[in-house]
């Protein structure tokens, strides 16, 4: 168990960041985890489907392009079979010992994907979540929003889509309305944030959403020089993921 410099147990936080494509998760993941770390926090940042071997297997075959004759039912099931698994592998005893979990999509976008998306049985989504995740749910959500649904799937697709990226401008505008739904419907959990053409300013956005679970962030956001940083630094490799 973590410690505080009290010598106090340091409890878990568990942050999830969800959004359409190309809202850009990936950067603030990153920021965020570097800036917990430099503060004595253990931090382990995660993707889904993935943070497992068997989760990274099953991303694979989910987001194959060649997989298009897999049918809605068939990928609801492997997303949900890839969080079981991370849930008890990795994020239960991750915050049991005190980290701060940041994870890349969880239960949201299920039910944005394939509940809203793939028009797929909401009540069963829910439910099907719920024994996923084992009853482990986000302390707080962010939820980057892109100057729009196509803007962000274009940057999302520069190297080539996956086969949810190439679920055509339709499916995803239907995927962004459900995300700003759910956000109106748990506005304590789910905190909007829209990407501003400064990295720093949407940086700055996500921390003031988080500054009731880290204190030490009040000080940061009284330090324009801090976030201003992040404008001068080029996107590196995706997030690291974590495997127990």
């Amino acid at each position: 168990m973590t410690c505080n410099n009290a010598g106090e147990p340091q409890k878990g936080v568990f942050v999830t960041f969800e959004g359409g494509e190309g809202a850009g998760k990936t950067t603030h993941i990153r920021f965020l985890a570097h800036t917990l770390e430099a503060m004595g926090r253990e931090v382990l940042c995660l993707r889904e489907p993935g943070g497992t071997s068997i989760g990274e297997q099953l991303r694979a075959v989910v987001l194959d392009p060649q997989n298009d004759a897999m049918s809605d039912e068939c990928e609801l099931m492997i997303y949900l079979a890839a969080r079981a698994q991370l849930v008890s592998q990795v994020i239960k005893p991750a915050l049991e010992r005190g980290a701060v979990v940041l994870c890349d999509r969880f239960f949201d976008s299920t039910m944005a994907y394939q509940g809203y998306g793939r028009g797929l049985d909401r009540d069963l989504v829910r439910r099907a979540n719920d024994f996923a995740c084992q009853g482990i749910r986000p302390d707080r959500t962010i939820l980057l929003v892109p100057p729009s649904a196509r803007a962000g799937l274009a940057r999302a697709t520069t190297e080539g889509a996956d086969r949810l990226e190439s679920a055509g401008d339709a499916f995803h505008e239907r995927v962004n309305a459900a995300f700003a739904q759910m956000a109106s419907e748990e506005p304590a959990r789910i905190r909007t944030v829209h990407s501003a053409s400064k990295k720093s300013d949407t940086s700055r956005a996500v921390f003031a959403e988080l500054a009731d679970l880290f204190p030490q962030f009040e000080e940061l956001l009284a330090d324009p020089a801090f976030f201003a940083s992040l404008d001068k630094k080029k996107e590196g490799a995706s997030v690291k993921e974590g495997d127990a």
